[in-house]
């Protein structure tokens, strides 16, 4: 190939490049070896300690592989990086996950006096009180702030339903379930759907693993209601007179409603950079709202609930069951959910103090009237007055704000920082978890995948210059 399109002298000098199994794969470690070593510097360098983001997971081979993230200050930024991924060869208790970090920092010349947070999910064996992971490094590091990843909170506050709103979840699943796992039945429905010219062909399954899953199965099915009740029809199958059902309809509405607003509220909380302020801001605003969607419902207006709301302000629903109107027994089913909702959110996300204001609005705070720590007035008054900071503020993110004064005032800067540093949730190891599918597959299941995961998921490019310069080319292999 590189002959008909190059020329034989192309051809040559690709041929002398190596590009054996044993090669490829020590090249791979060569440049993994060099990110690595570059994280490790910044992370000992930084003016601000760091934090950890981990979870554990099962691979393809069955072996439980624990991924951690790592987010820190460099060059006046918040950056956040793959740090390592290793397998957890026999048990995975919480002494084991420690021991696999201790012995990781006494590799690299780390500590825990370094860290300042560590986010895991709800799991025993991270968040156990007494033997949990979380518990043990706070042995050693009680200045440790341990947390419980936001999403996964979230996701447990939304589980519990009310019992009408558990059987219709219950039927919508089955009704989904029948359909997908059979081959030919699925080919069926599709083409009953090109038919009929629904925008969609295709039913989502329902996982209650994934987080998002609950809100995206009701808005498909409640978007394919009509093929799918006259599917269910000609096959005969029990829960095809649901289908027709007003009430049913109605609840298959306010849920794919609200968990649209949830899996909203979710996706605000996912991704990189989030830090605790947002978060809690976001998930503040939404607890606010329910008691207002409540009152609305209660007074028949559902403009919160779009798909709810259409239902109900249509003369003739598109099943055929006429005028649809909200029984006051549903009203009080919506509203006891709701009510259930706010009491969820409050335990798993209880009120804590407030995050000091000049954090948040540092040329705004008034001194005279706010209890401020005297090692901060100082800083934070010559900070008022300066015209470049404050030109600075107004262009910048708050976390990068701060992140540039950490030379000039960095009493305060350090302690602004620590409510951007930490990790609030898990997602980055989730997300890494899905990128482990893809590099170690059923057929290399015997692959050590942690510096193909780093080269794959690190923002932190090799040194190819250097490493070039420090190899000898062999041409003869």
């Amino acid at each position: 190939m590189a002959n008909l399109i190059l020329g034989t002298a192309a051809e040559g000098k690709l041929s002398q490049i190596p590009l054996s199994n044993d090669t490829i794969s020590d090249r791979i470690e060569c440049m993994s070896k060099d990110i690595l070593a570059q994280v490790v510097a910044d992370l000992i360098s930084s003016p601000a300690k760091f934090s950890l983001q981990l979870d554990e997971t099962t691979d393809v081979s069955n072996l439980s592989q624990l991924a951690v993230f790592v987010r820190y200050v460099k060059d006046d930024m918040i950056k956040e990086e793959f740090l390592f991924c290793k397998p957890l060869t026999t048990t995975t208790k919480a002494a084991d996950v420690k021991k696999l970090v201790d012995d990781f920092f006494r590799d690299n010349n780390l500590s825990w006096d370094m860290v300042s947070a560590v986010c895991t999910d709800g799991a025993p064996v991270m968040l156990g009180r007494k033997s949990g992971f979380g518990a043990l490094v706070k042995a050693d590091a009680p200045h440790i702030i341990v947390t419980h990843c936001i999403l996964h909170r979230h996701a447990l506050a939304t589980k519990t339903l009310p019992p009408k709103m558990a059987e219709v979840l219950k039927i919508v699943v089955e009704c989904v379930n029948y359909v997908r796992n059979s081959a030919l039945r699925h080919r069926i429905f599709s083409e009953l759907c090109k038919e009929m010219g629904s925008e969609f062909e295709v039913l989502l399954y329902h996982s209650n693993v994934r987080w998002l899953s609950r809100g995206q199965v009701l808005n498909r099915v409640f978007a394919m209601r009509v093929e799918l009740a006259q599917f269910l029809q000609e096959h005969q199958h029990c829960h095809a007179d649901c289908f027709k059902d007003s009430e049913f309809i109605l609840i298959l509405a306010y849920m794919a409603d609200i968990f649209a607003a949830l899996n909203h509220l979710n996706q605000q909380m996912q991704g990189g950079g989030v830090n605790i302020m947002e978060a809690e801001e976001n998930l503040k605003a939404f607890q606010k709202k329910l008691p207002l969607w409540k009152r609305r419902a209660e007074n028949n207006n559902f403009a919160n609930f779009p798909l709810l709301d259409d239902c109900v302000s249509k003369i003739e629903d598109v099943c055929g069951l006429g005028d649809i109107s909200v029984p006051m027994e549903l009203k009080q089913t919506i509203a006891t959910h709701l009510d259930e909702l706010v009491k969820s959110l409050d335990g798993y996300f209880p009120t804590r103090a407030s995050y000091p204001a000049w954090v948040r609005q540092p040329f705004t705070f008034a001194i005279e009237t706010a209890d401020v720590n005297d090692e901060y007035l100082d800083e934070i008054i010559e900070l008022q007055q300066s015209q470049v900071q404050q030109q600075l503020f107004r262009t910048t993110t708050l976390s990068t704000f701060w992140c540039q004064q950490m030379e000039k005032y960095p009493v305060i800067a350090k302690k602004a920082l620590d409510f951007f540093v930490p990790f609030v949730t898990t997602y980055l190891c989730e997300q890494s978890f899905s990128r482990m599918l893809d590099i170690k597959t059923k057929k290399r299941n015997r692959l050590c995948c942690e510096n193909d995961m780093r080269l794959a998921l690190s923002k932190v490019k090799p040194r190819i210059s250097e490493l070039v310069s420090q190899r000898q080319q062999q041409k003869s292999h």
